[in-house]
């Protein structure tokens, strides 16, 4: 072997890795991209609503984010299910019950069915986002799992460049007694049920039962990822229990973040149709053609900051620095006119995307894979929550005052504190007595 030339073992290893991220990518973030459609669309048929069912603000900002509570309430047990039933299985059934869910959407008539099948979807997604996230831990090194990270969130990123004008030219289409608002329903969740049959043939639940590995590739993954496991519950002794990291102030801190990341996200998300409108006369499509700007920017510099954390290993400061720059483009959204309100939000949305894939690679790193899945659950559908106050609370503000301003200003502050908060978080897990994870298994070792 030349000097310099990698081993047989890192190379085997390597090669592993390549081929894992070419086959379970490109799957998750298509399927990233159909979920956030379902989730999202309804921010665009807000005025449909308010026409043909008489579905006020208030009625539109709490049904979008009941959707949120539906998710929280059953995340946690979707994903201890699916470590149960393997990701194979219940990934395909999450989807195949979200797009029958976001297909009967069409059918909504009042405020009370409204807020049922937004609830009923939540129900149907929970376990989706936890569910990729575990599955990462379990065939991808830690080194590279912020970097697949970043690439399937690509996927929320993509979906809302997509989403509009896919959403807004399906709301155009007439006919067979049915609106265009009710057509996209049927369409785009059609789509995700026909979609999860590619995704039963496509993807295995560990990779000891991935066919296109080789032997040894298999083996070498599946010996990393043991090792990292292995180091992080020396960590923590030979007992996990799950309520003691239920209670463990760390776990709180993440779902703290988590959650003032996914309010400005989603405020953003379900209201910024709204400030297009305001801007000019315009159709469904070209709102939806607005409507894909802000997101353009935040999926270039969701990997800019990518790579930029990649290289210089603060994940904290860097979460800090993106949460920072969300916080000062609401602050001026909030404080301008619809224009320059709309330049802000683009602004904004470099910071609040790119902290949402900075941000996992903490608690991954922190938490015991022998339970990592619920928690990581529990941190996304806690933080997820983000979802319901920022639609509930703008719907309800501009009903009673004809202004979103004051929520705006609030995600300005959210954002400011939990960029403070982040510089709390531990990366890695803490030995027993204090000492960081290395030094404490080291120490075990010499003894």
């Amino acid at each position: 072997m030349s000097p310099g030339a990698p081993a047989p073992a890192n190379l085997t290893l390597t090669n592993a890795v390549s081929k894992i991220k070419w086959r379970i990518l490109p799957l998750f973030v298509v399927m990233f991209i159909v979920n956030y459609i379902d989730r999202v669309n309804i921010g665009f048929v807000r005025t449909h609503l308010a026409a043909d069912l008489g579905i006020g603000a208030a009625a539109f900002g709490l049904g979008a984010g009941l959707f949120f509570v539906g998710y929280a309430v059953f995340e946690v047990p979707s994903n201890m299910l699916l470590q149960r039933y393997g990701a194979k299985a219940w990934l395909t059934r999450i989807m195949f019950t979200w797009g029958l869910v976001a297909a009967l959407m069409a059918f909504v008539h009042n405020e009370t069915s409204f807020y049922f099948m937004r609830f009923l979807l939540g129900v149907a997604e929970a376990g989706f986002f936890p569910g990729v996230v575990y599955y990462f831990t379990q065939w991808l090194p830690n080194h590279e799992r912020g970097r697949a990270m970043a690439v399937f969130l690509s996927g929320s990123a993509i979906a809302s460049i997509l989403s509009g004008p896919i959403t807004g030219a399906l709301l155009m289409v007439e006919g067979g007694g049915l609106h265009g608002w009710q057509w996209m329903f049927l369409i785009e969740g059609g789509f995700s049920m026909a979609l999860c049959f590619v995704v039963w043939f496509l993807l295995d639940s560990t990779p000891r039962d991935a066919k296109w590995l080789q032997p040894e590739e298999r083996e070498a993954v599946v010996a990393v990822i043991a090792a990292e496991q292995q180091e992080r519950a020396a960590s923590r002794g030979p007992q996990v229990s799950s309520w003691r990291l239920l209670r463990d102030p760390q776990i709180l801190l993440f779902c703290f973040i988590y959650f003032a990341i996914q309010l400005t996200i989603y405020g953003a998300t379900f209201w910024l149709p709204t400030i297009i409108k305001k801007m000019g006369q315009f159709n469904d499509f070209q709102v939806g053609l607005f409507n894909s700007i802000p997101w353009i920017v935040s999926i270039l510099a969701m990997y800019c900051f990518a790579v930029l954390a990649g290289r210089f290993k603060k994940q904290q400061a860097w979460v800090a620095l993106t949460l920072v720059i969300s916080a000062i483009g609401m602050c001026i959204s909030a404080s301008s006119g619809p224009v320059v309100g709309f330049v802000a939000v683009c602004f904004a949305g470099i910071g609040f995307k790119a902290a949402s894939s900075l941000f996992w690679p903490i608690p991954q790193g922190y938490l015991d894979a022998r339970i990592a899945a619920a928690v990581l659950a529990l941190i996304n559908s806690l933080g997820n929550l983000g979802g319901f106050f920022a639609p509930a609370t703008f719907g309800y503000l501009e009903q009673k005052t004809g202004s979103i301003q004051g929520g705006l200003y609030a995600l300005s502050a959210a954002s400011l504190v939990a960029a403070v908060l982040v510089f709390l978080a531990r990366t890695r897990p803490q030995a027993e007595g204090g000492a960081p994870a290395g030094q404490g298994a080291a120490v075990k070792r010499a003894a």
